[in-house]
């Protein structure tokens, strides 16, 4: 179960969370926005991996930056802890020459699968990862083609290199970005792959899509509404997650949120609300004085684990000189972590901060599902709140640009 719970009023909004719920209604029935429906469809690429023969592997290799690595990977780390026989997973998603050589140091070719996830099937740095793993692995494409799975849009670049290679190729629908494709191929092939139950994921998202369009999530509309409508004062968002499996989520969460409501509205106005993620309790040290006294710019969203699934106790042990700690003894750690979160929320809510809070009772497919789409669709409500386009990045394409231009211009070494 996942409780979603706010410490701030929203008045005289109805009319603005009205007209916001219709616009997300009109882009999820007209498939102008097709992430709404991925819970539900990639039930089919599901029938399509389980035809597929994966027993020989027990590595898999995935290559994407940004939303084609992003949120496979803030699922694995959540999950993995709680599931047995997990295969494991490599990730290359930066062109950052020492991270790569460690990496592809620790591929075994005759055990691993490799994904080359690229909505473009152009993505330079993905393609690049590619090519030098082919030399390290000595890959041969007529050969090795088995192993080897392209993830991208219908007819690109990759396509027509899949195609040529005979390599088995998955779609991502052309009308979901890849900030919002974890859902599609981009994370549902992968994870089935690795041993993970992706059926319950897409169940826990389809369940809160249905109930959100029945009406029944209004909170998330009110959050979206507070958010939107106080961006002058408060222009950060920060995301405080008291749990180290939330880390890479933390990670997810800012790329799908900085990418999408940094923009300039429809007045031409620069606008954006910026997202900050810290963990808890270890950022109690450090970032949480910014919040309490310094500049009164930011809301907060907690996020805890009722149930953590471990046990571990302080032990009974009294130390000479610093006895004030024994309080804790033969406490769970389980009970001290959501203590410090408890604590920080009032702490931030009696010095007039905005909070709100997610709890998980447990780790289960079935939350984790929940938790990423009401962050998808929250998104997309402070967008349409904000009057931008949330599905864009001009100017993430602009960096592209002048990228490419650089590159060209550089002779061979």
């Amino acid at each position: 179960m996942i409780k979603f719970e706010r410490n701030f009023s929203i008045n005289n909004r109805h009319e603005t969370i009205t007209k916001t719920f219709k616009n997300l209604q009109e882009e999820m029935q007209s498939d102008k926005i097709g992430y709404y429906k991925l819970p539900k469809s990639s039930l089919e690429i599901i029938k399509k991996i389980e035809e597929i023969n994966i027993e020989d592997f027990s590595q898999i290799v995935v290559m994407g930056v940004g939303g084609s690595s992003l949120g496979i990977k803030a699922i694995d780390t959540i999950l993995r802890p709680y599931k047995k026989e997990i295969k494991e997973i490599l990730y290359f998603e930066n062109s950052d020459p020492i991270g790569i050589r460690k990496t592809i140091n620790m591929i075994k070719k005759e055990e691993a699968i490799f994904f080359i996830i690229s909505k473009s099937g152009l993505t330079i740095e993905t393609i690049s990862i590619f090519k030098t793993i082919m030399k390290h692995c000595k890959l041969d494409l007529e050969n090795d083609a088995r192993r080897v799975f392209a993830i991208t849009d219908k007819n690109s670049a990759l396509s027509t290199f899949a195609k040529h290679y005979k390599i088995t190729e998955f779609n991502i629908p052309s009308n979901v970005g890849g900030r919002f494709s974890v859902f599609s191929a981009v994370g549902i092939a992968p994870l089935m792959m690795a041993g993970y139950d992706i059926k319950s994921v897409l169940k826990g998202a389809d369940n809160f899509v249905d109930n959100f369009f029945a009406n029944k999530e209004m909170h998330l509309l009110e959050k979206a509404c507070h958010l939107s409508m106080n961006l002058e004062n408060s222009p950060i968002n920060v995301m405080f997650s008291y749990a180290d499996g939330l880390k890479d989520f933390t990670k997810w969460y800012i790329q799908l949120w900085a990418e999408s409501l940094g923009k300039i509205d429809i007045n031409g106005k620069h606008i954006g609300l910026t997202p900050v993620g810290l963990t808890g309790a270890t950022d109690q040290h450090s970032f949480l004085q910014l919040i309490v006294d310094g500049t009164k710019d930011k809301s907060v969203t907690f996020i805890k684990i009722e149930n953590l699934g471990d046990d571990l106790c302080v032990p009974n042990i009294s130390l000479q000189g610093i006895e004030k700690t024994n309080f804790m003894n033969n406490k769970k750690f389980n009970t001290l972590i959501n203590s410090q979160c408890d604590a920080t929320m009032q702490s931030l809510i009696s010095r007039g901060v905005d909070t709100d809070i997610i709890t998980l009772d447990s780790v289960n497919e079935e939350d984790i599902g929940t938790l990423f789409i009401y962050f998808e669709i929250l998104t997309s409500a402070v967008g349409s709140m904000m009057n931008i386009d949330a599905y864009n990045q001009p100017g993430v394409e602009f960096g592209k640009k002048i990228m490419y231009e650089k590159l060209g211009t550089i002779k061979h070494l």
